[in-house]
């Protein structure tokens, strides 16, 4: 049988990596896999004994609501509030999602279809560029880079958002159908580039006056180091006109199992996922919610330490890298440093580059600037 809707897909990069990691493996080297962000940090203890309470109760073996209790969404309103001064409505403009990969691939159905267009940032999370080429959309990729020095807590790097919103611009410009949907993600998952609150009001402006939607994935809101603080975009004014975000649980909290994230802001988007759901699914496992609920309301500074727990393995990542002649720029927020290939092996790709890393030095990462 032909699978018409996959066959094109090329192996999936994670799938690569792993199958490298366990021939290593197997062949008794200890791999030092740097490529995949799969937190190792334990999840909040409240988490892990409010799941196990909760799930001895007969009553929350059942189906649950697919857009979540209505007290876990209280709890992201009330956190949207206190840490980044985002006022949400919990009955219209929140709803939980299974992870925020199940939620942006949903996602990607309900805003596009067969003959739109989606402007993704290249490299990205490879779930940003197939999320809407599985819902039929084209895709215009704009280049993404690292930022070339290391920032302040406050610093604006001018000439990266002019170079951003230059090939944002060209990108609208060429070709037709215009594009309906603008994907973001700051701190950018894999260059660590941030960006700061005026730079998503850029974003929201350029996208109201075009009657886009901008989809932020803020899959690292809590990891902003040596003082600087992730934006949320819908702190930008108008925001709520054109702008939804996904938030996970799984970096901050320590969560990654837990497949627990939310969409929030727009009111009309977020409904519209609601009613896709509500034809595929009926929630996460209610114990998780419950565990959820409990910790978003009770363990306030467990991101602060998972943040610095982070900030020390960078630092000590990238002064080591650094005494070997491997000089890297320093991120300031995300799980990642974006290495650039040592100049004696300019000539592979990333890919290969990673194969020879683990043959020769059982270490692993990788990064594919283009798909």
């Amino acid at each position: 049988m032909d699978f018409r809707r996959i066959s094109n897909l090329p192996p999936y990069v994670f799938t690569i990596i792993n199958n490298l990691k366990i021939t290593a493996r197997r062949d008794g080297d200890d791999v030092i896999d740097l490529g995949f962000g799969n937190p190792d940090i334990p999840s909040p203890q409240i988490a892990v004994e409010k799941l196990a309470e909760a799930a001895h109760n007969p009553k929350n073996h059942r189906y649950s609501l697919s857009r979540g209790l209505p007290k876990l969404r209280e709890a992201v309103a009330s956190m949207y509030e206190r840490k980044f001064g985002v006022t949400l409505d919990p009955e219209l403009q929140i709803t939980n999602t299974i992870g925020s990969k199940e939620g942006f691939s949903h996602l990607m159905w309900v805003l596009l279809e067969s003959g739109d267009a989606a402007i993704v940032p290249s490299p990205s999370y490879p779930i940003h560029i197939f999320g809407p080429l599985f819902a039929g959309a084209d895709l215009r990729q704009i280049p993404m880079r690292s930022q070339r020095r290391l920032l302040s807590a406050t610093d604006v790097d001018v000439e990266y958002q002019d170079e951003f919103f230059a090939s944002l611009h060209k990108a609208w410009e060429v070709g037709w159908p215009k594009p309906r949907v603008l994907v973001i993600s700051f701190p950018h998952n894999p260059t660590g580039a941030t960006v700061d609150l005026a730079f998503m009001q850029r974003v929201v402006d350029f996208c109201r006056e075009r009657e886009m939607i901008v989809v932020h994935d803020f899959a690292y809101a809590d990891m902003g180091f040596n003082g600087y603080e992730p934006p949320s975009i819908l702190r930008a004014k108008g925001a709520m006109d054109c702008a939804v975000e996904l938030y996970s649980m799984t970096k901050g909290f320590s969560m990654a199992g837990w497949r627990c994230a939310f969409l929030v802001g727009n009111t009309q988007v977020v409904q519209a996922l609601v009613k896709l759901k509500s034809y595929l699914d009926y929630g996460s496992f209610q114990p998780i919610q419950i565990a959820a609920t409990v910790t978003l309301n009770e363990a306030h500074d467990f991101p602060t330490e998972v943040c610095n727990t982070y900030q020390s393995r960078r630092d000590a990542l990238i002064e080591g890298l650094d005494r070997i002649g491997w000089s890297i720029p320093s991120p300031r927020g995300s799980m990642f440093v974006w290495a650039p290939i040592p100049e004696p092996y300019r000539e592979m790709n990333s890919v290969e580059f990673c194969s020879h890393l683990v043959n020769e030095c059982n270490n692993l990462d990788h990064g594919l600037p283009k798909l």
